[in-house]
């Protein structure tokens, strides 16, 4: 599914997937992207094993993905594994994004490869500027934890 639609130019569009088995989660991520600058669209999958199948369809990749931990079947840091050993899908930034914050979980998927590891804020508008802050940082190599 994919949500945030805009009139912009598809070049200008930036494109990210929620990965997330909690439907209340995806609607409150994507209802704060669908209010960024109109730029941003949102593919959502919902769970570790319907990500890897649609990216593996995707002619255009997402700029970025943000993968839930705890889903059944495969759980996050499965899924990760399995992206960074895709050579399609590998360069793919990924941010963790989970309601843990225990430092296991970060030390763990930032050995498999996630770019940033966000603990889910329940604040909308918290959300709203986390999510810019790490587009905009993107660019960086640095592994960063945001609660």
């Amino acid at each position: 599914m994919v949500v945030g639609f805009s009139a912009s130019k598809v070049e200008d569009m930036k494109t990210l997937m929620i990965v997330d088995d909690d439907s209340d989660d995806c609607v409150f991520f994507s209802k704060s992207v669908s209010e960024m600058d109109g730029n941003v669209q949102c593919v959502i999958a919902i769970s570790g094993e319907d990500a890897l199948m649609q990216l593996r369809k995707m002619n255009v990749l997402p700029d970025f993905i943000f993968l839930d931990l705890n889903m059944p079947r495969m759980d996050g840091r499965q899924c990760l594994a399995e992206l960074k050993k895709d050579f399609k899908l590998k360069d793919i930034p990924v941010i963790i994004f989970t309601t843990s914050s225990a430092q296991r979980d970060i030390d763990d998927t930032k050995k498999l490869g996630a770019a940033y590891f966000l603990t889910k804020p329940f604040d909308f508008h918290l959300l709203h500027l986390k999510i810019q802050f790490i587009m905009e940082r993107i660019s960086h190599t640095t592994f960063i934890v945001m609660e």
